[in-house]
């Protein structure tokens, strides 16, 4: 399914929207993270499948492969360590903490009784436990029925204390801020919800590095973006909301078009789009997609998604499969790639457009640069080999011998 969002407009960045968030924030929180040592690729390639670009009968597809960043093998890392370290920050000025010493764990003895909590289909989870050792604070994480054991141990390894329950995602925000107010933790969370957005703000400020990046690898010029078209991750708009500012404080009304894409069964920023205001998804939210399984919009990441996206879609599970495989597979001109489930909602959008009339609405065609962002890679390593029908080690070891061969 594909909506058209009426309130999306072409003007300069909103002063408003820039207090919240900006491209010089970004700048910043990208040189705290810069000297982490969780970081095993300072910057993510950008990688051109010329190949899937033919296929599809577009000009060009771009994929920003954020599996590569670090071990936790998500985007996430550049979240929720940016948005604990700015709480930190706030929360003991008294004790003139450096940001980078901060991460390196210079500051532990003075952190040992600070806690932090927060909800997670994993992802987040797992990049906030990982901060959260290295800077030498505890760390609490709520994970609903439907995150799986082999996610829960992921997140374990760093060593956060794992709290479970029953119910969805939604249920393990609200036990997370429950469980705060009672001993008195931290929620550190990507979504917003009354009384609390600072924090999801911090952590979608830290995504807007993977623009940052994306253009400085094609060295475009100030004035046209080098992208036509950008697809982008739903779940409840976080990754979404700090890519798009930055794109559109960068390019104002010359910024590309955006799509933001979903699970049918978790469509709460499409839901979003059609009531005009932030709200439920219309499914049961469940879907192979885990990091993308959510029933409610961030209302801070709405604040920006409305004005920017120009369209909202869908997509079925069997499709992200799909795009899985496909990108798993490589061809003679493109990189074979490890992509998760949630990495590739958008190249199965891009896919279930071309070849219909909703596409030249769009306007995509054969001269469209297309922008797609792998958010991440087997992080549930027995799912991916079932979904894609061998491990990431074959589809790695295929990428190894691609490679010599260029």
């Amino acid at each position: 399914m594909l909506t058209a969002n009426p309130n999306a407009i072409r003007r300069p960045y909103p002063d408003d929207l820039r207090a919240i968030m900006s491209v010089a924030r970004a700048a910043e929180s990208r040189a705290w993270l810069s000297s982490w040592s969780r970081f095993e690729c300072a910057i993510t390639p950008l990688w051109q499948l010329p190949d899937l670009a033919h296929d599809l009968g577009v000009g060009q597809v771009l994929l920003k492969d954020e599996a590569v960043r670090s071990a936790l093998s998500s985007f996430k890392v550049l979240g929720a360590p940016i948005a604990l370290v700015r709480l930190i920050l706030r929360r003991f000025p008294e004790l003139a903490l450096e940001p980078r010493a901060l991460l390196a764990g210079a500051h532990a003895a003075a952190l040992a009784d600070f806690t932090v909590i927060s909800a997670t289909d994993g992802n987040h989870g797992r990049a906030l436990a990982a901060a959260a050792q290295s800077i030498g604070c505890h760390c609490v994480i709520v994970l609903h029925a439907h995150v799986s054991h082999e996610r829960e141990q992921a997140i374990a390894a760093y060593g956060a204390r794992i709290i479970r329950i029953d119910g969805n995602y939604d249920d393990s925000v609200h036990e997370a801020a429950r469980l705060a107010e009672k001993n008195g933790w931290t929620v550190v969370s990507d979504t917003s919800y009354e009384g609390y957005s600072e924090i999801p703000r911090d952590v979608m400020q830290g995504y807007g590095i993977i623009a940052a990046e994306a253009l400085e690898a094609l060295e475009p010029s100030i004035a046209e973006c080098p992208f036509s078209h950008v697809f982008l991750q739903g779940g409840v708009g976080g990754l979404a909301a700090g890519m798009a500012s930055y794109l559109w404080e960068r390019y104002g009304a010359e910024r590309p078009t955006m799509i933001v894409v979903e699970p049918r069964q978790a469509d709460c920023l499409y839901q979003s789009a059609l009531a005009g205001r932030a709200t439920r998804a219309s499914g049961t939210v469940d879907s192979v997609m885990a990091g993308l399984a959510c029933g409610e919009t961030s209302p801070l990441a709405w604040q920006f998604l409305e004005g920017c996206i120009d369209y909202f879609m869908t997509v079925e599970d069997a499709e992200a499969v799909a795009a899985m495989r496909l990108l798993a597979k490589g061809g003679e001109r493109d990189l074979p790639l490890v992509a998760g489930e949630s990495a590739v909602a958008g190249l199965a959008g891009l896919r279930q457009l071309m070849g219909t009339p909703r596409a030249a609405e769009l306007g995509l065609d054969c001269h469209s640069r297309v922008l797609l962002v792998s958010t991440e890679g087997a992080t549930a390593p027995a799912l991916y080999a079932e979904l894609v029908g061998e491990p990431a080690s074959a589809v790695l070891a295929r990428q190894e011998d691609w490679l010599r061969a260029q």
